[in-house]
Formats: C-alpha cells, sequence, structure tokens
C-alpha cells in the first residue's frame, strides 16, 4: 500500500499521519503483534475490530485537530510496523511526551530511534516546543536505549507512577505498579550528538 505524503526515512521506511482510513493496517498491525505489545502499548489491549481502529484512529484525529496529541505511522515497505505519538502536546508550554511501538518482526533496525528523531525534530524546529519527554520502565531495556541513543537526558525515576490494566485480556501483569523512568531532551540541545560508548542498564 502507498503511503501518501509520507517523509522517507530510507531503506524502505516511511512516516506519516496515522489516520482513520488506516484502521485495517492499524488492526493487522495490532493482530501480528499483541502479546508482544501488550504490556507496553494500550492499544494492544484494547483495539480488537475494526471499528475498535476506527474509533480508535479517530481519537487521535480530533486530538490532531485540536492540536493536543499527535500520532504517526512507521511503515516499512509499505507495511504498517509500528507509531510514534505524542502526548500531552502543549503548544502553550512548550512541552509533549514521545512514545513509540514497534512490531517484533522490525525490531532491530533502529526503526523506532530513526522515526523518533523525525518527529522531535518536527515538535521542536517546526512547532517550537521547548522540551520533549521519555518515559519508559527501567526494566524495558529496549526503550530506554531509544532515549539514550536519542540523545536524551535521563532525570531519574517515579516510583510507583503507573498501573497495567488489562480489562479485556488476562495478563499475568495486570495491575502491577510499575516505575516511569524518565528522559528529556530541550530545544537548546538539538539536535544532539550521537551518544558514545555504552548505556549502563539499572541494577
Amino acid at each position: 500500500m502507498t503511503v501518501v505524503f509520507a517523509t522517507p526515512l530510507g531503506d524502505g521506511v516511511e512516516l506519516a499521519m496515522l489516520e482513520p482510513w488506516h484502521a485495517e493496517q492499524f488492526l493487522e498491525a495490532l493482530e501480528r503483534s499483541r502479546e508482544h505489545l501488550s504490556a507496553t502499548a494500550p492499544a494492544a489491549r484494547s483495539v480488537f475490530t475494526l471499528d475498535h481502529a476506527r474509533r480508535y484512529l479517530q481519537s487521535w484525529a480530533d486530538a490532531h485537530a485540536s492540536d493536543t496529541r499527535h500520532l504517526f505511522g512507521i511503515w516499512l515497505n509499505g507495511e504498517l510496523v509500528g507509531c510514534c505519538q505524542l502526548l500531552q502536546f502543549d503548544a502553550g508550554t512548550g512541552t509533549c511526551e514521545l512514545g513509540a511501538w514497534i512490531a517484533p518482526e522490525a525490531e532491530g533496525r533502529g526503526l523506532v530511534t530513526t522515526a523518533c528523531r523525525q518527529v522531535i525534530d518536527w515538535a521542536i524546529r517546526v512547532r517550537g516546543l521547548s522540551r520533549v519527554q521519555w518515559t519508559n520502565n527501567p526494566t524495558n531495556r529496549r526503550s530506554r536505549r531509544v532515549a539514550w541513543r536519542l540523545g536524551m537526558t535521563r532525570e531519574g525515576v517515579l516510583r510507583s507512577v503507573a498501573v497495567l490494566n488489562s480489562p479485556s485480556m488476562d495478563f499475568v501483569d495486570a495491575g502491577t505498579r510499575w516505575d516511569g523512568e524518565v528522559w528529556s531532551v530541550i530545544a537548546s540541545e538539538w539536535p544532539t550528538k550521537p551518544p558514545t560508548g555504552e548505556i549502563h542498564d539499572p541494577v
């Protein structure tokens, strides 16, 4: 499927706004990866039908129109394999939260880092935001390495800040409280220099 108005990121990768008419592709991407994404992607715990997918994407389209949230799809060779999202987008205060997920078959290619770098660039250079934040479970090594590769600064850990609720599926970790490791990049630091050395995982 040709992605309309997409930004090419090289090697068959494209980034574009994810819209309601992508509902079928979105649902297919979730179905392929639901078990893998269940702990980190809310959509994997709430979107189970095509109607769910349309309504989910419509809610993001409405938020995009009100400039409060923005959702971008990551396509690899024409197939939707992941998303980048800007949450709590506040042009007035100049802040937002960045998140992303990727299908397991597309891991290990640097797609999330490449896509997130493009999204951060849009948020800071085009929209004029001052701060982009990233929060991950400290035990999620892939997620924290994305923040590190983006040149973000680790600010600390918010203890017991989130809970995994799964009313639609039976997850072993449902109801477990998670810590949140907070990273950020600010406009005066962007674009960041590639990090050197190795990231140190938490003990």
